[in-house]
């Protein structure tokens, strides 16, 4: 009978909101007195009103204050909210709620979303829910002294710095090949490759010789000619598109051996099948490992034998407010932990896992897990707490009774960190890396390290923790960095024992003793450094780190983040906090300026990486469009570290060649976006792609595949002009000029 009422009251509360529409305006950004920047964020909630108790929301933490004093906004945890207002449960046809939000609103990513409504009897439901647009007025992106939209000008002068009357050969591809001779003449054979394995001191180096009637490839590994093989497959050279294929001698081989991007699906869930698709365009450009980011603050995503809270708990989001069966909701959702639909819920299961490191074997791309700890633990935490509550079991408890340490992370959470004084977390450690290195062997797949993470551990995690204060003093630890590099080398010796090599952020490596340095160094596999900023009045981060001995993976901000915006468009994806990554950024992301280095230095740089952290992103095709052609310029960096292509050179091969071959595989990518000028009141638009449709309109309105199309410059008098970009199925974001 329980169970009957449940599903009657579930569908009662479906039916209840099914009517329920949000729709969410940014009203305007504006500054008080004091000239503090703020914006009035507005909901309008048409529908079933009276079913309504709360109305949830996930957005990037701010400080909110209702203007109507009558309502208010609740935060269940950093990023997650719940209003209430008398409005609500009422007859009313609609119910406006006006809040004012700390900062400015800039960019689409940072308004709300994971909109759903909790009924009164308590139970959740998905709402349909809008957002008006925010290029409508200025006020709506930029407050004074605050406007980084790139207009119409700059984006003009910028397309023009890309234009190149090169020409385009056969053999300019991306990345570049170190060096190809021409021999004379046209291959005329069937197709057929022959192989020949070779010793070289680069064990990725091939030599693919074209000659009239045949193609023979030399290799030094297994892995050299699967390379080589994909490049003569990918780049349509056998059996050819007609176009007679000059004769060559194609010499190759990278600058540095570890070529990287890391994907993180544990923020929001990317499925195995979209993975294997990573998977495909990292062996395209010649990248040779995938960074699994499979857990963190908001999730747990890989299976785990004998630890099934993980998954059980830690994968599952949506509205609580104990989480003791499930996560809070965080970035996106409808409220239910059991839906499939989004990206909030799932995880890898383990024979799922072991079938992906074989397809990744086959492209040949190495894996390297990411198990976060001691901090960026939060879901983790979470389920071994499930655990102890329904099992009784402690010895998996990663932290105590009794803590009243207060801190904040960089993410705004307050209980996210493992306790390194207490047996669980190393116990738990062992437990997941065992079974994952379990994973491996049954795949058959080698283990080349694993990433303990180690970085963003906030100031006062432990000040409050009994036995971390204990531990300081009985090891004479100092501080609580000093416990933190405890960790650290506790995790060195459980994987150093197992022999697998330990990777981790910049703080593993930075700030920490002689001693240290000469235990960890050699125990570590690479050290990803992403700070560009001095550290400990050393210079910078990664000289710090290469001078300490490690060997480090460049992983600049800058440069290599990929889930960084495009440019400051409100309308672009992505985040923006360590400014904007497009392909020119990370093409001139060279490492000898990054982090010089020469024969002396203890550690060296060994990698590129780049990263996509996954707070913004909502569906692989999203993905998709961080990694192309973003990921380009870093492939071609890491394969080759000195100068090679000019910006304008590099666009015109992404042009003529990457984005058609993108586009006929049916993958995404980033469009960028037309340029405005007017000159003695002639309107000149520009595209960095010859041969895309520019469509405009006069009028403020935004443009669309019927506007008007620009051919060639016109006069006019308006004083707004938008216009968009379309090509190959995509299209850019608006820009916009004003006069």
């Amino acid at each position: 009978m329980r169970k009957i009422t449940s599903i009657l009251l579930l569908v009662i509360a479906f039916i209840a909101t099914a009517k329920t529409t949000v729709v969410w305006e940014n009203m305007g950004n504006d500054k008080d007195a004091k000239g503090n920047a703020y914006y009035v964020q507005r909901f309008t909630v048409k529908g079933d009103v009276a079913k309504i108790d709360r109305l949830c929301f996930n957005q990037f933490a701010r400080q909110m204050t209702p203007l109507n004093s009558a309502d208010s906004v609740v935060e269940i945890v950093p990023g997650y909210y719940y209003i209430t207002s008398p409005q609500f449960g009422t007859a009313a046809d609609s119910v406006v709620i006006d809040i004012r939000v700390k900062g400015t609103m800039a960019a689409i990513c940072y308004a709300p979303d994971g909109v759903h409504v909790v009924t009164k009897e308590g139970l959740t439901a998905g709402v349909k829910y809008s957002r008006k647009s925010i290029i409508d007025r200025p006020e709506q992106w930029s407050v004074e002294g605050r406007d980084k939209m790139p207009y119409g000008d700059s984006i003009y002068r910028f397309n023009e710095s890309l234009v190149s009357n090169d020409s385009i050969g056969v053999y300019d591809v991306i990345p570049s090949f170190k060096s190809v001779k021409m021999l004379g003449g046209h291959y005329k054979g069937n197709g057929e490759v022959i192989s020949h394995a070779i010793t070289h001191s680069n064990p990725e180096f091939y030599r693919i010789t074209i000659s009239t009637d045949s193609v023979v490839v030399e290799y030094a590994s297994e892995r050299a000619l699967k390379i080589a093989h994909r490049v003569l497959s990918t780049h349509n050279y056998l059996p050819g598109d007609g176009t007679p294929l000059p004769c060559a001698v194609i010499e190759d081989y990278p600058d540095l051996p570890y070529r990287a991007v890391m994907i993180d699906i544990a923020r929001n869930f990317q499925r195995v099948n979209d993975l294997q698709t990573v998977v495909q365009m990292l062996a395209r450009y010649r990248l040779n490992t995938l960074h699994f980011h499979f857990c963190d603050d908001e999730a747990w995503r890989l299976e785990i034998p004998g630890l099934p809270e993980l998954t059980n708990v830690g994968s599952r989001r949506g509205y609580t407010l104990d989480e003791k069966n499930h996560l809070v909701q965080i970035f996106a959702g409808n409220g239910d932990p059991n839906t499939a639909e989004g990206t909030a819920n799932g995880y890898i299961s383990r024979g799922e896992f072991i079938e992906f490191l074989r397809y990744c074997q086959e492209y040949g791309i190495d894996v390297v897990p990411e198990i976060e700890s001691p901090g960026h633990a939060r879901a983790a935490i979470k389920s071994m707490e499930a655990r102890y509550r329904n099992t009784g079991d402690a010895s998996y408890r990663l932290i105590e009774d009794g803590d009243t340490s207060r801190y904040t992370s960089a993410q705004a959470f307050h209980d996210n960190v493992m306790n390194p004084a207490l047996p669980g977390p190393y116990k738990f450690m062992e437990k997941v890396i065992d079974e994952i290195a379990l994973m491996y062997k049954e795949a058959g797949v080698p283990l080349t390290a694993i990433h303990i993470g180690g970085d963003e551990v906030p100031r006062g995690a432990w000040n409050g923790a009994p036995s971390a204060l204990a531990l300081i003093k009985n090891k004479n630890l100092k501080d609580e960095k000093g416990l933190h590099a405890y960790f650290v080398q506790q995790l060195a010796k459980i994987l150093s024992q197992r022999g697998i090599k330990m990777n981790g952020w910049q703080e593993i490596a930075v700030g920490h003793t002689p001693e240290y340095n000469a235990e960890i160094a050699p125990l570590v596999g690479g050290v990803n450094c992403w700070s560009t900023l001095p550290s400990h009045g050393h210079g910078g981060v990664t000289r710090e780190a290469v001078n300490a001995g490690y060997p480090i993976i460049l992983s600049n901000v800058n440069h290599f983040y990929l889930d960084m915006t495009y440019n400051y468009h409100p309308l672009e994806k992505g985040l923006n906090w360590g400014g904007t990554v497009d392909e020119f950024n990370s093409l001139a992301g060279y490492p000898a300026q990054l982090c010089p280095t020469d024969s002396t230095t203890p550690g060296r740089i060994i990698g590129i990486s780049g990263h996509v952290f996954a707070e913004t992103m909502r569906s692989f095709p999203q993905l998709q469009s961080f990694l192309l052609p973003k990921m380009l310029g870093l492939a071609e960096r890491a394969w080759n570290n000195s100068e090679t292509y000019t910006p304008a050179m590099f666009n015109n091969i992404i042009c003529k060649k990457e984005l058609p071959r993108l586009a006929l595989r049916g993958w995404n990518f980033h469009l960028r976006q037309p340029g405005i000028i007017v000159e003695d009141g002639i309107v000149k638009m520009n595209s960095p792609y010859p041969g895309a449709v520019i469509r405009y309109t006069l009028d403020g309105s935004e443009p669309n595949s019927k506007s008007a199309t620009y051919t060639e410059p016109f006069a006019s008098d308006a004083t707004q002009i938008r216009a968009r970009l379309y090509h190959l199925g995509k299209e850019s974001v608006t820009t916009i000029l004003f006069k």
